[in-house]
């Protein structure tokens, strides 16, 4: 009888075992599954193709804080009264042809002018006189700016100079076009117009690429394809026979 107990014993252990196992493995076959799901969509997520490589939202890539919310139209109210004030910037000057310095004199004679005889009048109506508040540049904004732009006309040096030493020919001809395709466009507008039509592309292309951002990434993913398609064969046609003209051996001892 004590022999059957044990044996009746040892193999409801078994089952047990057996039933734990099973568990154990069905929740490592179901973590497994969990990861191997957040490895797919991470790969999917990866995959995905984003305009010029991005990699960051549309809000992060315009800098983030009160710019971004001005151009992607956060407040409709200040994103609407910036651009408004830069079209009546543009038209009084532009098509109105208003000379800035003109303008800004007499700005401040109507401003003086209202001040002066609104604190006269003050006087005379036994009323106080107006408060005017005294205004200066902040220093901290004022030098952010002047250390972010130093920054940026730097590596705009660097890589000028790094095109100008002649070692890559791909990048030369790309700039050279950049440049006088800049100089057509100069020709035909001044630069107050120039930045009047970066101003309205600053505040329509964001905020559109940003609602319609799958549809635009997946035309920029096929329009990629066409270019990167037309410049192999411009580099096989004509960019490497140039290079394979262009005389290696100065270029060499100056690497060395």
């Amino acid at each position: 009888m004590v022999e059957d107990h044990k044996h009746e014993e040892s193999i409801l252990e078994k089952i047990v075992e057996k039933i734990h196992g099973h568990g154990d493995s069905s929740s490592s076959h179901d973590s497994d599954d969990d990861k191997k799901s957040t490895l797919s969509s991470s790969s999917f997520k990866s995959k995905i193709y984003r305009l010029f490589g991005r990699e960051k939202p549309v809000h992060k890539v315009l800098g983030g804080g009160k710019p971004a919310d001005i151009f992607l139209w956060r407040n409709k109210k200040v994103s609407g009264g910036v651009f408004g004030a830069v079209t009546a910037c543009w038209i009084v000057f532009e098509l109105i042809e208003y000379h800035f310095l003109t303008f800004l004199c007499h700005l401040f004679i109507l401003a003086l002018a209202a001040l002066f005889l609104w604190s006269n009048a003050c006087t005379f109506i036994h009323k106080a006189t107006p408060h005017i508040p005294e205004v200066h540049i902040p220093e901290d904004p004022v030098l952010q700016l002047a250390s972010g732009l130093r920054i940026e006309v730097n590596r705009a040096f660097a890589v000028l100079r790094n095109i100008a030493s002649g070692r890559d020919i791909k990048k030369f001809i790309l700039v050279i076009a950049g440049l006088w395709i800049l100089s057509i466009i100069g020709s035909c507008c001044n630069f107050l117009t120039l930045f009047y039509i970066a101003t309205v592309l600053l505040f329509t292309i964001p905020v559109v690429y940003e609602k319609y951002e799958d549809k635009v990434d997946a035309f920029g993913e096929k329009a990629m394809k066409e270019i990167k398609k037309q410049y192999a064969v411009l580099d096989e046609k004509v960019l490497s026979k140039i290079i394979s003209k262009i005389p290696r051996g100065a270029l060499n001892k100056k690497k060395d």
